[in-house]
This record gives structure tokens, C-alpha cells and sequence, in this order.
């Protein structure tokens, strides 16, 4: 029996024709005419339905009146169209109606046209013209099957009420009876009416050929109708004789049964039978299998069941996330729990489930660390939500400490201010400590220092303490050293400071603050103090003797500072180059030249590549100088000049060995340089010396008039002015001297106003621009500095490289701090311009995404050993990123890993963010998920780098052997409903989520792939 579509009965054509009929109507008729239209039945009869048609239309046209005869032709036409499924076909049925309204074909005709399409399976179609026919035009057989094909074509329309009345009409039908009972027995099923459907198909269970089908549905009816017990009994046996077709079905039957009798461990095998509609699995099958393996304790194989129930909210849902929870707790891993239990905590279709789940979310978030809000926030939404909750205390008890732990210091502030009494009070005081260290830390100094200051009000004697060092600690690298000292001096009486880590370094910094206020005789014997601890740290050990010498060296104390620089140089440590350079400083200033001599000679031998060599070069020059040892001292000159053309010594290099020439009477040697200084370091303190010595040279060769007119070209020069010039520079420097600031900046605008281009317009320039910047007039001293900078090079450039690229970094102007930057790096002698300038610069092209040079400026700042850490860690993290945005991940890596071993704060966030993306990149997935827990745990409060590890770890999870969609959707999801502040983490998230659904949806029916947003 056909269970779908029947095949139409053949068309009842005429066979025999009346002539004498036709002949009676309409006598005048040729007979040729009849003769086509039998000829056109015949080739009909025999399915030559072209051949056919066409005689048809034929005898049609020869027949202009509305006869009997024409009639017949129009209507075998259109059911040619029909049988040759021609368009317009169906057209030509309705003109055929049309024309022969009265035509007993008419029915006929909707009849078989409707049964035309009914064999092609078009029952819309067939439908169609089925309702056109009035059953009365029919005989009693073809009414009989125009109720069983309409019935049959409004199943297959699901017009299922309006078919099931149909079948009704014919169930006691000889022909029609038991197919008709089947499709009625069938509707009711799909209905669920389940005693009608099962009081009708029980009429056809013995029916050989009806036997499978309905005993598939009666199985079916009885598990609908809860009795497991009959539907195991059944099942069983069909399956002893089901085809592999029809396997699947029946075992998912007898499997749920057993499943709904809490026979679990039988359930399993006829379970995993199923193979799903159309080879896919709903939520709800993975549920069952999930459930009975999480019941046999098998977590591992429940987890992997119940992880591809995604894209669904509803009771199962909730239950699997629940029990898919507890599974991941049993497998001790508590962030895949952590997420299964929020999910089943965001649903409201078992209130039970729901707060339990909750409750558990509250718990791991405090253990292992929430992403996507601060825990305690998760706390205290438990607490809010459920506040009749048996665990109510326990939770509220860990508030604070979650907010500590976590590091969101702002948080704990915030809550403890909310919360007032006298113990969190004294928490708060403890607290601002801790987020005074975290400021100090982000290198927010300002911001830090009213923290530490909450922080001494502590109670607690380690936090008072702590807090008040570092207080100190921000006040000096603030500038303010007299603060400092106090600060520091406090904690070093405070008997509780030798309890704590940082009374190891107090004398270090006491040191260096008495060494900024210039208090060195006190400064010596701190560091000497310092020194005497035999700190661990060989490198501020060292750092401490040379300062200790230099503070012996600016007390005129020489000959102890030779004795303390002679500790550094003797070790070869850090700074010894500068020791050795000052310990010939001081041989000189104890008269003592030709020591300084040697020591200067030693130092050119020992240290190639100092940033002092040009210093030495100069002293060389000027103490042979002194010593009369002329041609040394043009050697050591000229090798200054030579090697270091951009030495801010070069002027006065020049302008001596000029001197020399002159004291020589080698004139025209003396008069070269003396006019190379004024054309290439115009309006510095050198070319004005050089224009008089110049002078006297002339004079010498008593060529006074070719001066004359030599003086005439300089713009810095004028004879007639020089005196009112400096009177009105001499006022002004008076009051710049005198500390009268507001006087001494109107004095140098005055004198600037008067002689832009006069003979101190360089100098006045530069003091002009460092008492703006001193009264907070930065903005105001950018002209004067340029000024400064654009005379080339002089002793005031290297001081004014420096505070105009501040000026500008502050701004983040990079585009004109840069070109400054390299001028520094270039032109300065003191070593710390230098490292300013190379990390600034390194800063400045990653910030141009110009990484090749950024990486070249981090690479020079590393190979600086008297670099701080936070430096240090600034060279390493742009190394990595830069490495990273150019795809060379090896060394991305290399450098990650150098920042992650000591970072703090953000910059640990994101260097562990990127040792879960390489971890990722080598396929190590569980590795990479360890590292991502740390970030969740430990750094939460930074959720930009928490966000794009999330994504990781989404990825991780869908990648590992056993994959687990579960986690991978339910973060993607989290992180596009949580972190919309970041559109490309947004972005990412979203892309990857898609993927994930796409590629499920062809194994689960229940997952859709439109991406959620």
C-alpha cells in the first residue's frame, strides 16, 4: 500500500460516439468533421496527446456555433494541455468552462484535471481544482475518490481536521475503508487525540500491510500516554525484526521509557541507538544521554552531552546546566562550573535549580575569579536576590575580602563607604594603602599620595608604616625632595619600619633626597649607611658608592671621593666608567694633572663606548692645556670634534684650539675656527667669545678694518648697542638671580622685545622659558625654547631638548617631540637625557606604528644596565607588541614571557592574555585555558585583556579533543551581552560565535546559526 501519494485512476474517456445525435443537432455539419474529432479520440486513447491536441483545436475552429460537438473538442484540448503540462494550462480548463457553462463535461474536467496534478504529487494543486467540483456532476465512484484524494491532499497541506473529515466519510469503504482508517488513525496521532488514534489504527495492527507503521505509532501512543513498561515490552520485540531503518525510532522509545522508569544504565545503549531526525539530535536527546551516563557517575561522558545543549532556554536547559555543573565539579574544573552554574542561575523555570545555582555561581566566583563582573558584585547580587538564603551570612562575609583579593581597591572604597561602621572604618584606612600601591604602580603619583595618606591613619602599625615610605616614595619621583625626606625620615625613626621589606633601601633614598636638596656632607653618610647593609642588589649597591663619592666630590672633599670611586672602578660594575671619569675630575681639581691625565687615558683604554668619551676628550684637551702640552691638547680636541660632531663640547673645543693657535701667533688659524664657531653656533656664549677674540686677532695683524666689516654680517653683533644691551640683560639676570621670578620673566621680555638678536638672546631665551615653565606657563615657553634649539647646538640645547619634548609628550604631540627626540638622543651628555630620549623615542614610533624603529630604541634602552625596572619592562612590552603587530610571533613571545615574569597590574594582564594566545597558537588548549584562569582570578579588574581571553578560551574549548561547545558558546555569549565598551572584542566574539553554531547546527536540530546579538 502506498503511503503518500496513491496514483490517480485512468480518465473515463468516450468510447462509442453517437453520429446520429450529433447529426440530429446539427445536420449541416461536414462530415470531415466527425471524422477528425474520432480520429483526434484515437490518438487521445492511445496517449498521442500533442497529436491529438492538435486535431482537437482543429475541428474546435471548424466549428463556429456553440455545438455539442465543439464543446467535446474544447474539452479534450484543455485536457491534452493538462497531460502535456503545458502553461496556462489549467487556463484553458476555466476558458473551456466558460465558453460551455452548461457543458457536462465541466465537472469532469475540474475532476480529472484535479487528479492530474494529484498523481504528479502537487497537492496544492490538486486541491485547487478538487474544490472547484461539484460532486453532483460525479458518479458515486469517482465521489468516493474525489473524497479520498482531497482528504489525502489536505493531509499533505496539514489542513488536518478538514482531511479528517474526509477520511471519516470512507473508513466502512470496500476500496477506500483501510487506507482511509490509516490516515484517520494517523491524524488523531498527530493530534494528540491518542485514544482515537489508538482505537482506530487497532483495527489495522493484523494488516500485513499496514503492521510496521501502526505498530510504530501505537508504541509511540503508549510512551505518550506514560506506559514505559508496555512501550519496553513492545519495543523490544520490534526491534528483534526492525529493519536498520526503522531501528533508530524504536530505540528511542524503549530508551526514553526505560529513562522515564529510572532504569538509567538500561537506557544507555538503545539511547545512543537513536541517530536523530534526519541525522540530527535535539538538546533534549543530548539531555537524556548526558543524564543517565552523570547518574552512573560517568562525569567525562555526561559532559560531553550535555556541552551541545546551546542556543536554548527552557527547563531541560536549566536542568542540563545544573547537572552539567556538577559534573565539571566532580572533573575539578571549576571555571568550566562556573559558567554552567550562572547559566542555570539566569533561568526561571525551576526556582529550586535556579538559587542553588546560584548560590554555587557565588561560591566559584569567589575561589576562582569572575569575568564578567567583580566578584563582589556576584556576592552581592546573591545576597540582594536571595536574602532568606540559609548561606545569606557566609556570603556577605566574603564581600570585602573578594574586593581585596580581586585588587578592585576602587570597589572596596566604594562598598565600605556604603557600609559604614567602625570596623570597615578601619578597613578603609587599610584599603587606600592598597590602592595608593596600585596608583603608585600605573604611575599615577599625584593621584597616590592622598591614599597613602588614609593609609597612615591605620590602626594597623605595618600599614602606617608602609603607607608613609611609600608616600615618601611618590613625593620624590614627584620632585618634591624636601617632603620626601621628611617622609623619609619619619619611617626610618618609626620603630615598626625594620618589620617591613622597605627598610632595607630607606638610607638609598634618604640618600638621594639629600643629594637633590644638595645637602651632600648628609647625603655621603646615607649612602654610606646604605652600603653598610651589604644589600643583595649588586646594581644599587653600586649606584649608592658612586653617589656616596659624589656627594664627597661636591663637598671638595677629592680625596675620599678617589677612595670611594676607586671601589666601583676596581669592580668593573655598573657606573665605573663614570666613577673613573670623576675620580680624574678630582685629581684635578687637587692639582694633581698628570693623575688626572692617566686616570683620563685609562678611561679612553677601559671604556670605548661610555657616553663620557667626549667628556674626556675636553678634559683631556683642556688639562694638557694647562700642563703647556700643546700638540696634546689639539690632539684630544680635535679627536672630540672628529668622533663627536654633534658634542655639546664642540664649540668650546673649537673656540680653545683658536685660543691655542692665537697664543701660538698661528693668526689665520686661530681667526678659521674663530669665524667657524660664529657661522655654526650663532648667539652662544663661544661664537660671542669667538667674535672677540676674533677681534683681537685683527687688531694683532692690524687689519681692523676687515673686521669692521666682518662685525657688520653678524646678526648677534652690534657694536653700538653692546652696552644698552647688556645693562637691560644685566636687570634682568639680577632679578632672575635673586629668585624674583614675575620681575626677572618681564626683564627678559623686555630685553627680548628690544633685542630679539642681541648678544644674550640665547641665554635670555632659555631662562625666559624655564621661568614659564617653573610658574606653570608651559604652553607660553614652547617659543623661547625653540628659539633655543633652533641657534644649534649650545651648552643651553641639551637642557632644552629636554624640557620642550616634556612639554610636548604631555600633550602627546608625538609628531613634534619625536624630531626633538632624536636631537637628544644625538646631542646629550648626560646619561639620563639619553635614556629619556631612546624610551621616548621607542614609545613615539610604536605610537607611529613605525615598529622596526621602535624596536631598534627598546633594544638600545635594554642594553642600558642602569635602567629601572618599570623602564626596563616599557622596552620589553613594546618589543612584544611590535612584534606581534608585524606576525613575528616568535619573538613576540620571547618578549611576552620577559614582561610576565616580574609585571604588575595591566601590563601582567595583558602579558598573560598573550601567553594564552601563543599557547593557543602551538594548539596547547589546555595549557592555554590554565593561563586564562590566572588573568580570571588574579586580574579581573582589567577587562579589556579579561574579555579577549575569554575569546581564547572560548576557541580553546572547541578546539580540544573533546570538544566542549557548551563552554565555547556560553562565553562567546556572555562576552557580547558583558563587554560592549570593546567593539573589536565585540566583533571578534560574535564572528566566532557564529562559526561555532554554524558547524553545531548540522549535528543538533535544536541549534539555530543566526547569531544572537
Amino acid at each position: 500500500m502506498q503511503r503518500f501519494f496513491l496514483n490517480s485512476s485512468t480518465f473515463v474517456l468516450i468510447t462509442m460516439l453517437f453520429p446520429n445525435l450529433f447529426f440530429s443537432q446539427q445536420s449541416d455539419i461536414d462530415v470531415n468533421v466527425f471524422n477528425d474529432y474520432n480520429h483526434a479520440v484515437k490518438l487521445f486513447n492511445n496517449k498521442a496527446y500533442a497529436a491529438a491536441q492538435k486535431n482537437f483545436i482543429k475541428v474546435s475552429k471548424q466549428l463556429k456555433d456553440k455545438t455539442n460537438l465543439k464543446a467535446e473538442a474544447d474539452y479534450y484540448d484543455a485536457i491534452c494541455a493538462i497531460r502535456l503540462q503545458q502553461t496556462g494550462a489549467d487556463k484553458k480548463v476555466l476558458n473551456f468552462v466558460e465558453k460551455h457553462p452548461n457543458s457536462t463535461k465541466k465537472d469532469k474536467a475540474y475532476f480529472l484535471v484535479g487528479n492530474y496534478y494529484f498523481a504528479n504529487r502537487e497537492a496544492a494543486h490538486a486541491l485547487k481544482w478538487y474544490s472547484k467540483t461539484n460532486r453532483d456532476g460525479l458518479s458515486e465512484d469517482n465521489k468516493k475518490e474525489l473524497d479520498f484524494k482531497m482528504g489525502y491532499a489536505l493531509l499533505t497541506t496539514q489542513r488536518l481536521t478538514s482531511a479528517k473529515s474526509r477520511f471519516l466519510k470512507l473508513i466502512n469503504d470496500a476500496k477506500y475503508g483501510n487506507d482511509s482508517r490509516y490516515y484517520y488513525g494517523y491524524i488523531a496521532y498527530k493530534q494528540e487525540d491518542y485514544e482515537e488514534a489508538k482505537t482506530t489504527l487497532n483495527m489495522l495492527a493484523d494488516e500485513e500491510a499496514y503492521k510496521n507503521e501502526v505498530t510504530y505509532f501505537l508504541l509511540d501512543i503508549s510512551f505518550k500516554s506514560g506506559k514505559f513498561e508496555k512501550c519496553i515490552e513492545v519495543g523490544l520485540k520490534l526491534l528483534e525484526k526492525a529493519k536498520p531503518k526503522e531501528r533508530s525510532e524504536i530505540a528511542k522509545i524503549v530508551g526514553e521509557s526505560y529513562f522515564n522508569l529510572k532504569e538509567y544504565k538500561k537506557a544507555i545503549p538503545y539511547l545512543e541507538e537513536y541517530r536523530g531526525k534526519k541525522g540530527k539530535w535535539s538538546n533534549t536527546d543530548y539531555y537524556q544521554l548526558g543524564f543517565v551516563y552523570y547518574k552512573q557517575n560517568d562525569f567525562k561522558k555526561a559532559v560531553s552531552y550535555f556541552n551541545k545543549i546551546i542556543d536554548t532556554k527552557n527547563n531541560v536547559s536549566q536542568n542540563a546546566y545544573y547537572n552539567l555543573g556538577e559534573c565539571y565539579m566532580h572533573l575539578d574544573k571549576k571555571t568550566e562550573a562556573l559558567n554552567a552554574f550562572k547559566n542555570a542561575s539566569e533561568m526561571d523555570f525551576n526556582a529550586t535549580v535556579k538559587e542553588d545555582a546560584a548560590l554555587n555561581y557565588a561560591k566559584l566566583s569567589y575561589e576562582e575569579g569572575n569575568p564578567y563582573k567583580s566578584v563582589a558584585e556576584v556576592l552581592q547580587d546573591f545576597l540582594k536576590a536571595y536574602p532568606e538564603s540559609p548561606s545569606y551570612q557566609e556570603i556577605n562575609e566574603l564581600v570585602v575580602s573578594s574586593y581585596l583579593y580581586q585588587q578592585d581597591y576602587i570597589g572596596a572604597l566604594a562598598y565600605l563607604a556604603k557600609n559604614k561602621s567602625a570596623q570597615n572604618k578601619e578597613l578603609t584606612y587599610e584599603v587606600s594603602y592598597y590602592r595608593g600601591v596600585q596608583l603608585f604602580t600605573e604611575k599615577k603619583l599625584p593621584e597616590s599620595v592622598p591614599f597613602f595618606i588614609a593609609g597612615m591613619k591605620s590602626s594597623d602599625k605595618i600599614i602606617t608604616v608602609k603607607s608613609q615610605y611609600w608616600k615618601a616614595e611618590a613625593n620624590y619621583q614627584l620632585g618634591n625632595f624636601q617632603n620626601a625626606l621628611d617622609d623619609f625620615i619619619a619611617f626610618k625613626k618609626n620603630v615598626y619600619s625594620k618589620k617591613v621589606e622597605e627598610f632595607k633601601e630607606v638610607d638609598y633614598h634618604l640618600g638621594y633626597s639629600y643629594f637633590k636638596l644638595k645637602k651632600y656632607r648628609e647625603a655621603a653618610k646615607a649612602f654610606q649607611a646604605f652600603i653598610a647593609t651589604n644589600n643583595e642588589d649588586i646594581v644599587i649597591t653600586d649606584d649608592a658608592i658612586v653617589r656616596k663619592g659624589d656627594s664627597e666630590f661636591a663637598t671638595k672633599d677629592y680625596r675620599k671621593a678617589i677612595k670611594t670611586y676607586k671601589k666601583v672602578i676596581d669592580s668593573y660594575d655598573t657606573g665605573a666608567d663614570y666613577a673613573q671619569y670623576q675620580s680624574a675630575m678630582s685629581y684635578g681639581f687637587l692639582k694633581n694633572n698628570n693623575e688626572k691625565i692617566n686616570q683620563l687615558l685609562s678611561f679612553n683604554k677601559n671604556f670605548q663606548t661610555s657616553n663620557l668619551k667626549d667628556d674626556a676628550y675636553f678634559q683631556l684637551g683642556n688639562t694638557y692645556a694647562i700642563e703647556k702640552d700643546v700638540d696634546n691638547a689639539h690632539i684630544f680636541y680635535q679627536k672630540l670634534i672628529t668622533e663627536f660632531p654633534k658634542s655639546s663640547y664642540n664649540p668650546n673645543s673649537l673656540l680653545r684650539k683658536g685660543l691655542l693657535y692665537f697664543n701660538e701667533n698661528e693668526n689665520d688659524k686661530a681667526l678659521n675656527l674663530f669665524k667657524q664657531i660664529v657661522a655654526k653656533y650663532p648667539n652662544s656664549n663661544e661664537a660671542k667669545q669667538a667674535v672677540s677674540s676674533a677681534r683681537n686677532v685683527y687688531i694683532e695683524l692690524g687689519t681692523v678694518d676687515e673686521y669692521a666689516i666682518w662685525v657688520k654680517t653678524i646678526k648677534f653683533v652690534n657694536v653700538s648697542d653692546a652696552e644698552l644691551d647688556n645693562t637691560m640683560y644685566e636687570s634682568a639676570e639680577n632679578k632672575f638671580l635673586e629668585n624674583k621670578t614675575n620681575a626677572a620673566i618681564s626683564g627678559f621680555q623686555k630685553y627680548l622685545k628690544t633685542f630679539p638678536d642681541g648678544l644674550h638672546a640665547l641665554k635670555s631665551n632659555f631662562q625666559l622659558a624655564q621661568l614659564l615653565v617653573k610658574t606653570d606657563k608651559k604652553e607660553q615657553a614652547i617659543p623661547n625654547y625653540q628659539y633655543v634649539i633652533d641657534q644649534g647646538q649650545s651648552e643651553f640645547s641639551e637642557e632644552t631638548l629636554n624640557k620642550l619634548s616634556q612639554i610636548l609628550l604631555e600633550k602627546e604631540d608625538w609628531v613634534h617631540a619625536t624630531p626633538l627626540l632624536v636631537r637628544l638622543e644625538a646631542e646629550a651628555n648626560l646619561p639620563q637625557n639619553i635614556i629619556y630620549a631612546q624610551s621616548n623615542l621607542m614609545k613615539g614610533y610604536y605610537w607611529a606604528d613605525d615598529y622596526k624603529n621602535a624596536v631598534a630604541y627598546a633594544e638600545k634602552v635594554l642594553q642600558n644596565t642602569k635602567i629601572d625596572t618599570s623602564l626596563e619592562y616599557d622596552a620589553k612590552i613594546i618589543i612584544a607588541r611590535a612584534a606581534y603587530k608585524t606576525d613575528d610571533y616568535t619573538k613576540a613571545e620571547e618578549f611576552y614571557k620577559e614582561v610576565e615574569r616580574n609585571a604588575r597590574g595591566e601590563l601582567k594582564a595583558e602579558a598573560l592574555y598573550y601567553s594564552a594566545f601563543f599557547k593557543n597558537y602551538h594548539k596547547e588548549y589546555a595549557e592555554s585555558n590554565k593561563v586564562i584562569q590566572e588573568v580570571i582570578s588574579d586580574y579581573s579588574a582589567y577587562k579589556y585583556w579579561g574579555s579577549k581571553s575569554f575569546i581564547i578560551m572560548a576557541k580553546n574549548y572547541y578546539a580540544l579533543e573533546n570538544a566542549d561547545p557548551y563552554q565555547a558558546t556560553f562565553i562567546l555569549e556572555n562576552i557580547i551581552k558583558n563587554f560592549s565598551q570593546f567593539e573589536d572584542v565585540i566583533e571578534e566574539a560574535q564572528k566566532e560565535l557564529k562559526k561555532i553554531k554554524a558547524n553545531e547546527a548540522k549535528t543538533n536540530i535544536s541549534v539555530t546559526p543566526k547569531n544572537k546579538k
